[in-house]
This record gives structure tokens, sequence and C-alpha cells, in this order.
């Protein structure tokens, strides 16, 4: 299972790095993907308020529960892969969500 969780990080590291809306804060080398939405023409102020808006709309959406981690002065999502019922399908969804939330509040 923990296995799993690290194969699934990697998945969900994939994801991101297709996605031209979200950055990756570090290589995954576990089961934690910190990464972040972005958009041409935001401040770094005002992309950190808006990951914290998706970290707040993706909880009480019932969608995902992830943290907010700092990295370098910037606000990323933190996931910390740990459910053995989590499927790929999730992270899609989480990743679909994230640019759907950011592209609402940019």
């Amino acid at each position: 299972l923990i296995q799993q969780n690290i194969d699934q990080a990697h998945y969900l590291e994939g994801l991101v790095q297709e996605a031209e809306e979200l950055e990756l804060a570090l290589p995954v080398s576990l089961n934690i993907v910190n990464f972040r939405y972005v958009r041409p023409g935001l401040s770094g102020t005002r992309l950190d308020d808006i990951n914290k808006q998706i970290e707040t709309g993706l909880q009480e959406q019932g969608i995902a529960v992830p943290s907010t981690v700092t990295i370098r002065g910037r606000k990323y999502l933190h996931v910390a892969i740990t459910n053995h019922r989590s499927r790929r399908n999730d992270f899609d969804l989480l990743v679909r969500e994230v640019i759907r939330l950011g592209n609402e509040l940019a």
C-alpha cells in the first residue's frame, strides 16, 4: 500500500507537469506532491492568495483535503497521499478542479 501511494504521487506529478496552469514545487520522491496554480501576468502575492483560496474551495466542496505549504516564499498546495482507497481518477479530478477553481479566481 505504501508503494501504491508513492506510485500515485508520481502519477499526480505527471499530471501537474502536463498542465500549463500548474507548477511543481519539487520533484516527487515519496508520497508528497507540492504544486500550485499559476497564471502569467499575476503577481506572486496574488497567486499565493489564489492557491490558498483553492485549498479552501477544494475542502469546502468535498473534493479533496490538501493543505498549503510555503516553499521558497510561495504558497503551494501540499498533497500527502496516504489513503489506500485513493485511485488515479481521484487525482485526475483534483487536477481538473484545481485548474477550474484557479481560473475562476484569477
